[in-house]
């Protein structure tokens, strides 16, 4: 029965899961058991593909090849098992779920540009090497969302569909209060003890699900390892507004559904209100009693309502 509620709550978080260098060996093993265990009941494969950088993107994939092809793209300090859960519920598309360059087991070069366009052209370059560039859809989280723009932005024809859940890169709308005078030592999302993730699990989330601490001192250690990339990759995405890029989609007429969490205290949920301004064209739900990562706290409700867009498509 633990087994059974931890793995139906405790992995997603915005935290890298991968090796760490916390000494719980014990707990180390059992939350990468656990891990494999949701990656299973989804159906998904973790793979690997070389960009010609020579740097490394892992991505999962699930079994139906034959569908129609979904990219779900995760958001900062997170990976691609921020959507493992939901996948299951999205197993009738095709989907490539990548670890961002700079997260997860993909590369972490210190030197690479960690912007929405630089990491489009990368993810452009791993779909078109598994030949799926065209008629795509897209799905983003917080800066998988700005990501999801710029990819609409920069190949227009080839994208059906967005989804962009508490979207990045639309910074007219002003900052949440709660980063309001932040600074890098100061700024939540980047973390430096344990403490500091148990406080960001709770800050990003308005019901988190439960997770032991064991757990979460596991889930934490990465990201207080990679705090210093995480920093700098911060620094450039939080200039890094896609509000011109997003007329493009406007232009194109590209369907857009948009989804936030009411109760979101790291962007503001007014911001869906300067997304429908510019793509007049989206659709716009707001989910009361939920924070920043719907596809984490609310799986079940967020599958449906993209399902259900998805099914208006073919009206």
């Amino acid at each position: 029965m633990l087994l059974k509620r931890l793995s139906l709550a405790a992995l997603f978080s915005l935290s890298v899961i991968g090796c760490t260098t916390t000494p719980n060996t014990l707990a180390i093993n059992t939350t990468q058991k656990l891990v494999q265990y949701e990656r299973n009941k989804s159906d998904l494969e973790v793979k690997s593909f070389t960009l010609s950088s020579g740097e490394k993107l892992v991505y999962s994939e699930n079994a139906n090849l034959t569908g129609e092809p979904l990219l779900l793209i995760h958001g900062f300090g997170g990976n691609k098992d921020n959507f493992t859960r939901i996948a299951k519920n999205l197993e009738n598309y095709h989907l490539i779920i990548p670890d961002l360059l700079g997260f997860g087991e993909s590369s972490k070069p210190m030197s690479a540009d960690y912007r929405s366009e630089a990491q489009a052209t990368r993810l452009h370059e791993l779909l078109q090497a598994k030949g799926m560039t065209s008629n795509i859809h897209i799905g983003g989280n917080s800066m998988g969302g700005a990501i999801s723009v710029a990819y609409a932005a920069k190949y227009p024809q080839d994208v059906d569909s967005l989804w962009l859940i508490d979207s990045g890169g639309f910074y007219s709308a002003g900052m949440a209060r709660s980063f309001e005078g932040a600074t890098l030592e100061s700024n939540p999302l980047l973390i430096k003890s344990k403490e500091d993730f148990y406080k960001m699990y709770d800050f990003v989330m308005y019901k988190p699900p439960y997770v032991p601490k064991s757990v979460q001192a596991v889930l934490a250690q990465e990201r207080i390892n990679n705090r210093e990339l995480d920093a700098k990759i911060l620094g450039q995405i939080v200039t890094d507004s896609v509000e011109e890029r997003a007329k493009v989609i406007a232009k194109y007429n590209i369907p857009t559904l948009v989804v936030w969490g009411e109760e979101d205290r790291v962007i503001k949920p007014e911001t869906a209100i300067v997304m429908k301004q510019i793509i007049p064209q989206a659709q716009v739900i707001m989910m009361p009693e939920v924070g920043h990562v719907p596809m984490i706290e609310a799986v079940d409700e967020t599958a449906e309502d993209y399902n259900r867009f998805r099914e208006g498509l073919k009206k």
